[in-house]
């Protein structure tokens, strides 16, 4: 029987009530044989009271080690309840905190956004399934960490969301269930559309995106630690029950690569120009193209948008039949007056869970280019990815000297 991993985030042990419907949950799945690591974050806005009484008392003058130790209260109170409460109902559970010897979670010493010490947190987790197959129900505080000093660290935000992740590889688990105060991923925020449906399944991917663009159900750090070995789901803590259907999470696509990446299209970019003045401010001109090119399976790579053009990359092969329908478009449009078909470009794609919380990350993947000399077409971004073109002639070596930076 393989092992399963639950994470119950503060809402779902928001009170007294919730905590013991989520520990029978807990003790449910036990007794039907299968064996249960159990993460827990801080009570329901616990560390934000905490934070509010640091600031009232010592506003900045305090240490990121003390408010890494004031945070770790929330947490290390929670998992003391909850295991308490486990044992209530008559199994045998304990919790396991920086200060225990059974902790797994080894970091650097940087003490409000850790990094993990991958190695020594595998070797370290050996210590919680000792205990599992001891017959224990380990309750391991989420968000913390602890460096090879002995200090207490803290994995930043989503950190309890990592650490569920973290022990579901390290652990080889068969499952993560994430229990949240939603009953799984919507297919938008329900509190501003109330045709917001529940997804039954959703990729590493596309939650990694959805989370990182504002989604507030898993933090996208967390599922660099997801395995495509590994089941994971999402369920709202209201049905105390573990089985509950949720949302599915599927992959990742590839195994586990906690480095940046990057990738050269293989084939040639064409770069189409569409002009006219003050388009920006013209409803519909830029959907006339988009349609009209996905009219002909014209697939579009990229769009960039000026006040007086719209360029669209697309594979060169398709370029002069989308330079052709794109021309009768311009000329049957009054606000469009002309359009180009443009040279060659390479498109490198670089890609990071890390870039959101990195400042600076544009210059430090261009920089390169520039020493070279190499002359940026265009570059477009968002908060996981940088997508650069640059002359098809170019392409090979501006790949190169990306792909050092990211080293």
């Amino acid at each position: 029987m393989g092992i399963i991993v639950a994470k119950f985030g503060g809402t779902s042990v928001g009170n007294g009530e919730r905590i013991k419907k989520a520990a029978q949950s807990v003790v449910n799945e036990y007794m039907q044989g299968k064996k249960v690591v159990v993460v827990v974050s801080a009570i329901n806005k616990t560390t934000d009271e905490f934070l509010k009484v640091v600031d009232d008392a010592m506003g900045d003058s305090i240490t990121d080690k003390q408010l890494a130790e004031v945070f770790s209260m929330g947490e290390m109170t929670s998992v003391r309840i909850f295991s308490s409460t486990i044992e209530s109902l008559g199994v045998k559970s304990e919790y396991v905190d920086p200060y225990t010897y059974t902790w797994p979670i080894i970091t650097d010493n940087n003490f409000l956004s850790a990094k993990v010490d991958f190695k020594t947190t595998e070797e370290k987790s050996s210590e919680i399934k000792k205990m599992v197959d001891e017959g224990i129900i380990p309750v391991v505080c989420g968000f913390l960490g602890k460096d090879e000093d002995g200090n207490i660290t803290t994995l930043g935000r989503g950190g309890s969301d990592i650490t569920a992740f973290l022990l579901g590889h390290c652990l080889q688990a068969e499952e993560v269930i994430i229990v949240t105060d939603v009953d799984g991923v919507m297919s938008t925020d329900p509190n501003k559309l109330l045709t917001a449906k529940k997804l039954d399944k959703i990729s590493v991917e596309e939650m990694r995106d959805l989370a990182t663009h504002g989604a507030q159900v898993l933090h996208p750090h967390a599922l660099r630690y997801k395995d495509p070995k590994i089941d994971a789901k999402i369920i709202g803590y209201d049905h105390g029950d573990l089985s509950a259907p949720g949302t599915e999470i599927i992959g990742p696509s590839k195994n586990i690569d906690l480095l940046k990446s990057a990738t050269l299209n293989s084939e040639p970019i064409s770069v189409l120009a569409v002009v006219g003045e003050e388009i920006l401010t013209k409803t519909g001109i830029l959907a006339k193209i988009t349609d009209t090119l996905a009219e002909h399976k014209i697939n579009i790579y990229g769009i960039s948008t000026g006040q007086n053009s719209i360029t669209v990359f697309i594979n060169k092969a398709e370029s002069e039949h989308a330079h052709e329908v794109l021309h009768e478009v311009v000329v049957e449009t009054d606000d469009l007056s002309s359009l180009s078909l443009g040279r060659e470009i390479a498109m490198i794609s670089v890609a990071s869970q890390d870039f959101i919380d990195t400042p600076g990350v544009i210059t430090e993947i261009t920089e390169p280019l520039q020493k070279n000399k190499i002359n940026i077409v265009e570059i477009s971004s968002s908060q996981t990815s940088v997508v650069i073109f640059v002359d098809w002639n170019d392409g090979r070596k501006a790949y190169e000297l990306v792909k050092g930076v990211l080293k």
